[in-house]
């Protein structure tokens, strides 16, 4: 299962009809189908990567929130709850699963007693997808609806007819600190998914070569060898043990492991917010080579780095956010004229997108304080 497109509408501040697209529209070079792009069908492809930028308060989040919701409604056939109202919510999601390219939509309401999130009015329209087809993939003009044989609880997803069981589509990341919950969380996503034994070793080997073994004992105590020296250590004591960086690394690296090796796409805000640019232009190369991201894992990120962007041959999976009464998203290939020639981040630090600092108020501020 894979989304191709999703539609929001009366999501959050954003502007109606808010458009994230996976599927590419510029033209596609050998080199593009080689590391930006993947089939997923023939002639079917969609982003190896895909970055949302935008100034502060633009709307990124609100961005990797409405594929958050996409992806609950994916993965758990429910709505999990949110921070923010969805009452009034209507979602329309485009995804290619087993040879047919599906159209879903639904309204979501908010029952306040039991706090559930009830679909309403959901409609699912299917087709068979074709090569010949392919510049018509959201054309579903005479397409039949999906039928269903039973009833659904009103907070269960008519999704559950066609994909039949519980996915895993995605993981969202945020960059909260969870402190020693980190380990725990890693250790038996490990176990769970059963890689290799000595994977969180590797991953806490790029932070700190001292590290020679960690390994989980119990719920609450760890093993670590560093420098020839073996401790036994608490989940806390670890934690004031080990770096800020090396503990954010074994986090999200290992999600980033999971990703690759079981196919599921990974969403991150702020992504800088985690390392230095260096290990996170690693993160980016690794989804783009496919001997590594053998499964059609995507990344998607938010980001202020601008010169992450350079990383990127194309244009058409970067998504740039503007708020003015409401939140919009735009495309650099189809809502601006850009020569591709020019490096990514220098068209942002000349504001060419409207994205930068407002250094009028910065200069208000530092006027201020020469007072």
């Amino acid at each position: 299962m894979k989304i191709l497109k999703v539609i929001a509408t009366n999501f959050k501040n954003c502007a109606n009809n808010f458009e994230i697209n996976f599927v590419p529209v510029a033209r596609k070079t050998a080199e593009d189908k080689e590391y930006e792009l993947q089939e997923i069908a023939e002639g079917l492809y969609v982003f190896s990567t895909m970055a949302v930028v935008g100034k502060n308060a633009s709307g990124k989040t609100s961005a990797l929130e409405v594929l958050e919701l996409c992806y609950d409604i994916l993965n758990d056939f429910r709505v999990s709850p949110k921070s923010f109202r969805l009452n009034g919510v209507h979602i329309t999601m485009f995804f290619y699963h087993e040879g047919y390219i599906y159209r879903y939509s639904t309204g979501l309401i908010e029952e306040g007693l039991t706090g559930h999130i009830n679909f309403d009015d959901q409609e699912l329209l299917g087709k068979k997808y074709y090569k010949t087809g392919i510049n018509a993939i959201f054309d579903f003009d005479g397409s039949e609806l999906v039928r269903f044989e039973g009833e659904l609880p009103e907070d269960t997803s008519n999704l559950f007819f066609v994909l039949k069981k519980l996915q895993f589509p995605a993981w969202f990341y945020s960059s909260m600190d969870i402190g020693a919950d980190a380990y725990r969380t890693a250790f038996q996503a490990h176990r769970t998914f059963g890689l290799p034994e000595d994977v969180i070793t590797k991953i806490v080997k790029i932070f700190d070569e001292s590290i020679t073994k960690l390994e989980m004992i119990d719920e609450t105590n760890y093993r670590l060898v560093a420098g020839g020296k073996e401790e036994i250590l608490s989940g806390v004591e670890l934690y004031f043990r080990l770096s800020s960086g090396t503990t954010k690394g074994i986090a999200l690296y290992m999600v980033v492991v999971l990703s690759l090796q079981n196919g599921f796409d990974l969403i991150i805000d702020e992504i800088e917010n985690h390392f230095h640019k260096t290990l996170v232009e690693n993160i980016i190369s690794m989804y783009k080579d496919k001997t590594i991201n053998k499964k059609n894992a995507t990344l998607i990120f938010a980001t202020h780095y601008c010169e992450l962007l350079d990383l990127f041959n194309r244009q058409d999976n970067i998504f740039i956010t503007v708020a003015d009464e409401k939140v919009r998203i735009k495309n650099m290939y189809t809502d601006f004229d850009v020569r591709t020639e020019l490096l990514k981040s220098k068209l942002f630090y000349n504001n060419v997108f409207k994205t930068a600092v407002n250094y009028d108020a910065l200069m208000e501020l530092k006027k201020e304080l020469k007072k």
